[in-house]
């Protein structure tokens, strides 16, 4: 866990628990920004970049459920527990059918959630450095995500950091849907209608620099996204 402080998102509205929280947290190393409603949690996720958010379930303007489908539509990966003094069953599930890494129920222990928070970040940091790793290829072209590379009969192209991106994305889903508010979310923050048209040339731009290879394809799924066709 050493060479840089995690960032977490802690989303709480009892603000005695949530500064405890903090602060414990800030003791053990870590950059925590507590927000007291879903709203400002939302907010402050679309402001900043997290390693792991902690969300109340209930809270106000915007439940800890609602704000978790957010967080999932930008970004798929992102480690999140909920805390949570619903004990039911039934709510247990739902946290865990939005792909919940853990599910806390109050009242908890603070070291027995650090060590989960250290584990789950542990586990993301692997999975990372071998991703970062991953190279693509794409009919006769080969992508190598890292440099940022596009190569082709020994021509390579060097994308910018949104083309790569995308690319990457588009790889990662190869011969599948890509989710436009997904892409969107991610790469420009929000699926706002000009972000939306920015993306479309980018899109455009990919096809220029594929169309070398008659056999890949990026076909628009009306209404809905994106499909890299590729061998």
């Amino acid at each position: 866990m050493e060479g840089r402080k995690y960032k977490v998102l802690l989303c709480e509205d009892d603000t005695n628990l949530g500064m405890v929280l903090k602060n414990y947290l800030e003791l053990n190393d870590y950059d925590v920004i507590l927000e007291r409603d879903g709203r400002l949690g939302l907010a402050a996720f679309q402001r900043e970049k997290f390693d792991i958010c902690l969300l109340d379930v209930m809270m106000p303007n915007m439940d800890g459920f609602t704000l978790a489908e957010e967080i999932r539509d930008v970004d798929p990966d992102m480690p999140l527990f909920f805390l949570s003094a619903k004990t039911m069953k039934e709510d247990i599930i739902a946290g865990y059918k939005l792909g919940a890494d853990d599910y806390i129920t109050k009242p908890f222990d603070s070291e027995v959630l650090l060590l989960k928070i250290k584990a789950i970040l542990k586990r993301n940091e692997e999975e990372n450095r071998i991703n970062e790793n991953i190279e693509f290829d794409l009919g006769s072209f080969h992508f190598n995500p890292k440099l940022r590379e596009l190569s082709h009969n020994g021509v390579m192209q060097t994308l910018s950091p949104k083309e790569n991106e995308l690319l990457k994305m588009l790889a990662e889903h190869k011969n599948d849907l890509l989710p436009r508010e997904q892409a969107l979310k991610r790469i420009w923050g929000s699926d706002t209608y000009f972000n939306g048209r920015s993306m479309d040339v980018y899109i455009a731009k990919l096809r220029k620099y594929l169309k070398d290879d008659t056999n890949i394809e990026i076909v628009n799924i009306h209404g809905n996204g994106f499909r890299l066709v590729a061998p």
